[in-house]
C-alpha cells in the first residue's frame, strides 16, 4: 500500500471571507453571473493540465497526491457539488453527510485510475456542475444546505467554496497561483 497524505482536517470555509494566500483565489470576486463560466474555465484548465501528462501518476513526494489523484478528487468534488446544489434547489435546508475525501481516495484507488479516462470524466463533471449552476434561478441563490459538521452554506457560498477547491488543487499540481 502506498503512503497516504495526512488527512486534511482544516475548516476551509474561511475562503468565503478572504483571498486564499496559498492559491490566490478570492471567492468573493466573481459575480454570480460568472460562476457557471468560471466552472467551465476551471474544467478546461484541468483537462489541459492532464492532457498528455506522462507523469500524471507520479507523486512529487510520497505523501503528496499525484496530479492524477488530485484530478480524481476534483472530478468527484464537481459531481458531489452537483448533487448538493440540486438538493438545495429541491429541498428546504437539506443536511449533507460529511464526505471523507481521504477515504474515498483510498477506496476508489485514485492512484491506479487511468489518467485519460479521469481527464474525460473530470471535464464531464465540470460541465455538469456548470449546467447546475447556470440553472439556479435568481431567487434561489440564498437557499441553504447544512454540512454534517454544522457548516451552513447557501447555493452561492457553496458554489464559491467548491470553485476554490478546484483552483487550489490546480495550484497544488501546477505551482501557479490564480490570476
Amino acid at each position: 500500500m502506498i503512503a497516504q497524505p495526512e488527512p486534511d482536517t482544516k475548516d476551509w470555509t474561511w475562503v468565503l471571507e478572504r483571498e486564499c494566500p496559498e492559491c490566490g483565489f478570492d471567492s468573493r470576486v466573481p459575480a454570480r453571473e460568472e460562476l457557471a463560466d468560471l466552472t467551465l474555465r476551471l474544467g478546461q484548465l484541468w483537462v489541459d493540465v492532464m492532457t498528455g501528462r506522462p507523469e500524471a501518476e507520479v507523486r512529487p513526494e510520497p505523501t503528496v497526491w499525484s496530479p492524477l489523484e488530485y484530478a480524481c478528487h476534483v472530478r468527484d468534488v464537481f459531481d458531489l457539488a452537483s448533487m448538493r446544489v440540486r438538493l438545495m434547489l429541491s429541498e428546504d435546508g437539506p443536511n449533507y453527510a460529511n464526505w471523507d475525501q481521504d477515504a474515498t481516495a483510498i477506496e476508489d484507488d485514485y492512484a491506479a485510475q487511468d489518467p485519460e479516462t479521469v481527464t474525460v470524466e473530470l471535464g464531464v463533471a465540470a460541465r455538469g456542475f456548470a449546467e447546475v449552476v447556470a440553472s439556479v434561478p435568481d431567487d434561489a441563490w440564498e437557499r441553504t444546505g447544512f454540512r454534517g459538521d454544522g457548516a451552513t452554506f447557501t447555493i452561492d457560498s457553496f458554489t464559491r467554496y467548491l470553485l476554490h477547491d478546484a483552483v487550489h488543487h490546480l495550484t497544488d499540481v501546477t505551482g501557479e497561483r490564480w490570476a
